[in-house]
């Protein structure tokens, strides 16, 4: 067995190999309460209750009461008190909204604000109470229905993610001592084996045995050590029963408990040095640095049980867990990967010089040709293989030689092969579609909510450019980040953000500041001009673009013949130019365009009974000229 030096020697090298998902996989584990609880009291503060100074306007500066103390009056029966007070609560948020100078923080207006404001002022728990007792007429019998549910959707939580996010950690730390790479979807390992269930009752019988033992205070303390690998135990085999886990736990640690109480003692170094500085370097090295520890302990005792072949200790027989496979076996399980990876790489050999750097900078081809299909099929291939190339070549984890292979035959990527060139006429189709869709969109909007068809957007067709141009630029200038989907959506929010703020931007630049859409007092908003549910509506939106909507209309356009294809290209060019240069001495405006949301500020400064409620997340626009 190793020394406790040489230990954590190995523990150092693991976090710096993977120090940022390490690192990542403690401070959720702080956030959730499954570990680590006391690192994150930095963060917590105390927000003191402003002064009023009169005590005729408190009722709107001060709130009612919180979270909790609504959940009370509505729990004892006293719904009218819960509901008043969430009332007052959401009053004073409002208020408090309007009365500040941080505009990026607004809480007045759009769906993300509705919801923020629902939650923190507890108005989503009286709405959910009223509910219930419209449906069973009985005011008592919604408290009890509202009470039990609460009830069970805690429990769940606890079960399905705080009580399993152990076994989650100790699995990725555990692939992290072995492969030097370490990707974050291997976090979902127990959803791919089908052992998520298995492993939440097994943590859970523990955590049950446990809290007996405490009862007992001197039993609570022997057991806390007894138990102690059973996470371990659950991320090696997560198929292992709960009493054979606890079993096995207790006989590993047989001989041990005072040796890994002693092992906790010579971290108090770090705990008090984490005390001093407010739990960060708890959350920027101790924390990863001490579960790496131990995860070399249970290696330790792990080849231990299996030395003295202690019951059940053949149940842990993730070979390949702890060593690396050799080239042949890898080979072998991997086949059809080697067999993939022989076949040459489809190029596009007509293509050279500008043509060229287009096509594989922006993806995108002046013509259509024989060679695109196999391209497509060719690139869909390697993007299905990608994550098997790294377990080939034994980066990570081999889930082929795993006692619980994954599931692998979904074919998620079926026969839309996203990975494409996109023809110039394609693309110009493409981005009048987009921009078409994107004025039905916000007419159908405005139509749903005042009943009235308004022609949106700064320009006289029935396009809107600003979807139209948002769509061709992701595809476009995001062309080389389809293969890893997480960074195009990231991307994509970006890049959509930066072409709707310097629109907005520009329009009130160049119109003497009339404005086209406005997000003032939506959360997360900058200037006016951008938010963050639009940005997210943009983001998804982009992605639905990429992956979907786009390979399947440039499937469409392939089938019309150039004859037919070019023509309407040229057309509907002619046409926009003809609107872009009439627009830009005679805009688009009038209500519901540029004066909609000024009309509803006027109306609520002269009558605010009648102030009609927001209806939607879509642009409201107004003139300040």
């Amino acid at each position: 067995m190793l020394t406790r030096k040489e230990m954590k020697k190995r523990a150092k090298h693991s976090l710096k190999k993977h120090y940022l998902i390490f690192v990542a996989l403690c401070v959720i584990a702080s956030f959730i309460g499954s570990e680590f609880s006391t690192s994150l009291d930095v963060t917590k503060t105390q927000v003191p209750v402003e002064e009023t100074g009169t005590e005729s306007d408190s009722s709107l500066t001060t709130p009612e009461a919180g979270l909790m103390d609504i959940f009370d009056d509505i729990a004892t029966g006293n719904l009218e008190a819960g509901e008043k007070a969430a009332t007052k609560n959401e009053d004073y948020i409002l208020t408090k909204s309007k009365e500040s100078d941080n505009k990026i923080l607004g809480r007045t207006r759009g769906v993300l604000s509705m919801v923020v404001n629902s939650v923190t002022s507890g108005s989503f728990l009286v709405r959910i109470a009223n509910g219930l007792q419209s449906m069973v007429r009985s005011k008592d019998v919604a408290i009890l229905i509202l009470i039990t549910l609460s009830m069970i959707f805690v429990f769940l939580i606890w079960f399905f993610i705080i009580n399993v996010y152990q076994v989650i950690s100790r699995r990725m730390f555990l692939e992290g001592r072995c492969y030097d790479k370490l990707p974050i979807y291997r976090s979902l390992y127990l959803l791919k084996v089908k052992r998520w269930t298995r492993a939440a009752c097994t943590m859970f019988v523990t955590s049950l045995f446990g809290a007996l033992w405490w009862l007992t205070i001197i039993g609570g303390i022997i057991k806390y050590f007894s138990y102690f690998m059973v996470p371990y135990i659950v991320a090696e085999n997560p198929d292992i029963k709960p009493l054979e886990a606890i079993r096995l736990s207790r006989q590993m640690m047989k001989g041990h408990k005072w040796e890994c109480f002693f092992y906790q003692l010579t971290f108090i170094g770090w705990h008090l040095l984490g005390f001093c500085t407010l739990g960060l370097s708890r959350i920027l090295f101790s924390n990863p640095y001490i579960e790496a520890f131990y995860t070399e302990y249970y290696v330790q005792l792990r080849q231990l049980a299996a030395a003295k072949n202690i019951p059940n200790a053949d149940l842990l027989n993730d070979q390949y867990l702890f060593e690396k496979a050799n080239d042949n076996l890898l080979n072998q399980a991997y086949a059809e990967v080697v067999a993939a990876e022989a076949i040459p790489e489809t190029t596009l050999p007509e293509l050279k010089g500008i043509q060229k750097f287009i096509a594989d900078i922006f993806g995108v081809t002046f013509k259509s040709n024989k060679y695109e299909q196999a391209y497509e099929e060719d690139q869909a291939r390697r993007i299905r293989y990608v994550r098997e190339v790294y377990a080939l070549r034994g980066l990570v984890y081999p889930t082929k030689l795993s006692p619980f292979p994954s599931d692998e035959k979904r074919q998620w990527i079926g026969t839309t092969y996203y990975v494409r060139h996109y023809s110039i006429w394609s693309i110009i189709m493409l981005f009048f579609i987009m921009a078409f869709v994107g004025w039905v969109w916000e007419v159908s909007l405005h139509l749903i909510s005042d009943g009235v068809f308004v022609n949106r957007g700064v320009l006289h067709g029935p396009w809107l450019p600003i979807y139209g141009t948002g769509s061709i630029i992701i595809l476009l200038l995001l062309n080389k980040l389809r293969k890893w989907p997480a960074l195009e959506f990231i991307s994509a929010i970006v890049v959509c953000g930066c072409v709707e703020y310097f629109t907005a931007y520009y329009l009130e630049m160049t119109h003497n500041g009339q404005k086209w859409w406005d997000y003032s007092g939506y959360f997360l908003n900058l200037d006016g001009r951008i938010c963050a549910e639009g940005l997210l509506a943009f983001g998804l939106g982009g992605m639905l673009i990429v992956y979907v909507l786009a390979p399947v209309i440039d499937n469409l356009l392939k089938r019309i013949p150039h004859k037919i294809l070019i023509p309407i290209c040229l057309v509907l060019l002619v046409l926009y130019c003809w609107d872009q240069h009439y627009s830009s001495k005679h805009p688009n405006t009038g209500k519901g365009i540029t004066d909609y949301a000024q009309a509803s500020i006027e109306q609520t400064a002269s009558t605010p009974d009648d102030t009609p409620p927001d209806r939607g997340f879509y642009p409201e626009s107004y003139s300040i000229g």
